[in-house]
């Protein structure tokens, strides 16, 4: 599936009203009648002044779409941000237009919509892609086109490169959060559940071994998320981590929610710690479980929540209120997600002195460095490694009566997981 953000606008929306640029929030909007706004100070997004109308700037994404697991959410968000840029002046007057495709794990497929983007729809960037198999599938290849792609990362090869950096852990070092606050929490035993999709044993590599310096056993499941009952899998999860235990869960919100329900149903949620990786992290999950899980459900979260009143999440609320009616999983980690990166990524286009060319854009998104947002524990940044993970200490948050509250402080990912320890090498060697 092919979409289209950009110069072509696809809702009519009000301008935004900030008091700074970029990256500083405002107080509210103004409009005009009709559809168009007046600004009565900076805009949030792009340079200023009426909607873009330069030759447009070539961006575009791929996302995991199937059933039990859609990430469209995350491609959905970027393309909002991008159309909040083109109608707010755009990149000194050039309008952004975002391309994103779909796949389903399916190798010759993923392969396809990357030289689909690069090679026939002449790309000059990659913003956003969040796909199970993309990083592993096409690696070589945006290495080899000159492409440094910043993502929302799944798969090993999304971190464990020089060509990837993502605002995202991904789901092995979400885990990794969840499986440390399980054991801090005193679980006996760990039951790990999460999809049977590509990946699997990488995913859970780093709470293996975070278990096993806490000396507390481990149990790997796994399901099918396209037809599980989630009574079924609650009480098998349970049952593996007995007594005393804990769950993980790696799961979309869609899954996880039907995992808990039939938890609930069976009168498992106090059974067991309850945790659960990023995805969780949304306020659609918390209000649909209601307050029979509040404060039962520990989730790791690598994105401040989206109702706090930072200048970034402010600015991330408004965008979703006026442009996201395409994002089906509402406020949360997902759509959080797509915002950053595209946000960056303006950032990145903002510097850029003549021509928007292949190099000169994957060259400005190399050269990112201390980007700061309320929704993050510490500044993001690109820069030239062998490895990337500049996303690596998050916090945990907990549903209260349909919301999900903040349960800690920011806390470091475990060093017991190797490539967490090679990133904090690098970082302190270049000064990040």
């Amino acid at each position: 599936m092919r979409k289209h953000f950009g110069w072509r606008v696809r809702i009519p929306v009000a301008m935004l009203v900030v008091a700074v640029g970029l990256t500083i929030a405002a107080t509210g909007f103004s409009k005009t009648s009709g559809t168009h706004a007046t600004a009565s100070a900076a805009q949030p997004c792009g340079t200023g002044g009426s909607k873009a109308t330069g030759t447009p700037i070539l961006l575009g994404g791929i996302a995991t779409k199937q059933p039990g697991t859609d990430f469209t959410d995350i491609t959905n968000t970027a393309g909002d941000y991008f159309q909040c840029v083109n109608d707010n002046g755009g990149i000194h007057g050039h309008p952004i237009q975002y391309t994103t495709l779909t796949e389903a794990t399916v190798p010759a497929q993923d392969a396809a919509d990357a030289k689909q983007l690069i090679a026939t729809d002449h790309v000059l960037g990659l913003v956003g892609n969040t796909s199970i198999i993309d990083c592993a599938v096409n690696g070589s290849y945006y290495k080899a086109q000159g492409f440094s792609v910043i993502d929302a990362g799944i798969a090993e090869q999304c971190y464990a490169s020089s060509w990837s950096a993502a605002v995202n852990m991904g789901p092995r070092y979400s885990a990794d959060g969840a499986t440390q606050t399980a054991i801090k929490l005193g679980a006996k035993k760990i039951a790990f559940d999460q999809s049977d999709v590509p990946g699997t044993s990488y995913n859970v590599g780093g709470s293996v071994l975070i278990a096993k310096a806490a000396k507390v056993p481990l149990v790997q499941l796994t399901e099918n998320a396209a037809s599980l009952n989630g009574e079924t899998v609650a009480e098998k999860e349970v049952q593996a981590a007995g007594t005393g235990g804990a769950v993980v869960l790696v799961f979309t919100p869609p899954v996880a929610l039907e995992i808990l329900q039939g938890a609930q149903k069976l009168g498992l949620e106090n059974k067991a710690i309850w945790t659960c990786a990023t995805p969780c992290n949304t306020d659609f999950l918390a209000a649909a479980l209601g307050p029979a899980w509040n404060h039962k459900l520990y989730v790791n979260a690598e994105m401040a929540l989206a109702s706090n009143n930072g200048p970034n999440s402010i600015l991330y609320r408004k965008v979703m209120s006026l442009y996201g009616s395409n994002v089906t999983g509402g406020l949360g980690n997902f759509s959080q997600f797509g915002f950053t990166a595209a946000q960056i990524a303006v950032k990145a286009l903002l510097t850029i002195k003549g021509a928007y060319t292949v190099q000169s854009v994957n060259a400005a998104f190399q050269a990112v460095k201390g980007y700061t947002s309320d929704m993050l524990c510490k500044p993001w940044y690109y820069g030239k490694a062998a490895v990337h993970l500049p996303n690596n200490v998050d916090r945990t948050v907990w549903p209260q009566d349909g919301k999900m509250v903040q349960q800690g402080g920011c806390f470091q990912i475990s060093a017991v997981d190797p490539e967490v320890k090679q990133v904090r090498g690098i970082e302190k060697a270049q000064g990040l």
